[in-house]
């Protein structure tokens, strides 16, 4: 069962790991988690620009612990930057053992998602702007990000 709630901008998802998500070890699957964050990421972006959205790059997925079977998963999602036609949406994946109440920081992401038109075409979005001192934080590290990325791509 998935619950989705926040602002506009802001997505969380909490995710039981179930036998299922888990490999030999009995800890969830780093695909698992990749496929939550997708899925939070794809449902801010949408909800920002209430248009259609994909995915056209995740980096810098970083695996900071392990989630282990029967675990509560919190995926936060929210949107850092937007460019002309893009987003990048920043993902804090954090978990909880429900027996002993401990919570903590197992994973982070990027993700640029680009918003489509009606024909699926790529197709404007609406500024982001930031407000807050963590908004300004977060959308500046976006903009070395994104500078970085199109670098990256022109090689």
């Amino acid at each position: 069962m998935t619950s989705v709630a926040e602002t506009v901008d802001e997505v969380i998802m909490t995710e039981i790991v179930l036998p299922g998500h888990t490999n030999a070890l009995g800890t969830v699957f780093g695909g698992v988690i990749m496929s939550w964050i997708d899925i939070a990421a794809a449902i801010a972006a949408q909800r920002y620009c209430r248009k259609p959205c994909v995915t056209a790059s995740i980096d810098d997925l970083s695996f900071v612990s392990a989630v282990k079977k029967g675990w509560f998963v919190r995926i936060k999602a929210r949107v850092n930057y937007t460019s002309k036609t893009s987003m990048e949406i920043g993902v804090r994946v954090d978990a909880e053992n429900p027996r002993t109440g401990e919570f903590f920081h197992t994973s982070t992401a990027y993700l640029t998602f680009v918003a489509l038109d009606d024909n699926g075409k790529p197709t404007s979005v609406p500024p982001l702007i930031a407000k807050t001192d963590d908004e300004k934080r977060r959308h500046a590290e976006a903009v070395k990000r994104r500078e970085y990325r199109l670098k990256r791509r022109v090689k």
